[in-house]
């Protein structure tokens, strides 16, 4: 039988799970709404982004269309802007104003923006963290410890495992609201939005923001339960 402080973590767990997915399906709603809406100039996904590539000087970052809903990302090993179907090929503000989101990161990357190369370089250690964290939280909170001191020591390796993910996360933000400024300020320079459509995508991008805030609250509070755990 599990522990009452791993059942505690549970329930924390679940009430910010259920916090993330309101946020997600705000962010679904958005693109929905906003891919129903085409822009004035017309331009796919794809052509959005080879043009800020290209009005940056990026000549050695590749465009490709990349697989399921809402899986657009930038890749700075292999330098490969990968944008979902509906991105890919979307002529509507949310494709264009994902586009050059993720083109924002390759500007980023383009122009060595530091905390872009710090949150790539924990990558490998996050990985790692993160599959261990299951694991180590069973047996320092579910009562299957070595004893007070084992379980001690397990849940303060548990407790560095979640500090290197929330570090990860806290380090996404400023990283995604940093991408989509630039991805805003390309789309407003460029004339590719004006007026209700550059609104639109600053709503859209606002939304997709929050996603990473909640995913950082949530490993903060769940740190800051397992610190708790281990005062106590």
């Amino acid at each position: 039988m599990f522990s009452g402080a791993y059942m505690g973590y549970m329930l924390i767990a679940g009430i910010m799970s259920l916090i993330g997915m309101w946020v997600s399906g705000r962010l679904k709603s958005k693109f929905a709404y906003y891919s129903k809406i085409q822009t004035r100039r017309g331009l796919s996904g794809r052509e959005v982004a080879q043009s800020m590539l290209s009005g940056y000087g990026i000549t050695d970052v590749k465009i490709v269309e990349g697989k399921g809903f809402l899986s657009d990302h930038y890749n700075p090993i292999s330098k490969t802007v990968a944008l979902s179907p509906a991105v890919y090929h979307g002529r509507s503000i949310a494709a264009t104003a994902v586009a050059a989101h993720e083109c924002g990161h390759a500007v980023q990357h383009a122009t060595s923006y530091p905390l872009l190369k710090l949150r790539s370089g924990i990558v490998p250690l996050v990985q790692v963290s993160s599959r261990a964290q299951q694991w180590l939280l069973i047996l320092a909170l579910g009562g299957f410890g070595a004893g007070a001191s084992g379980s001690n020591t397990i849940l303060l390796i548990t407790i560095i495992t979640f500090a290197i993910t929330a570090l990860f996360s806290f380090i996404t933000l400023p990283v995604e609201f940093d991408a989509s400024k630039r991805a805003l300020v390309w789309v407003d320079q460029s004339g590719l939005l004006k007026g209700d459509e550059y609104t639109g995508a600053k709503d859209a991008l606002q939304w997709a923001a929050m996603t990473y805030v909640a995913s950082a609250l949530t490993a903060l509070v769940m740190l800051l339960y397992l610190i708790s755990r281990y005062r106590n």
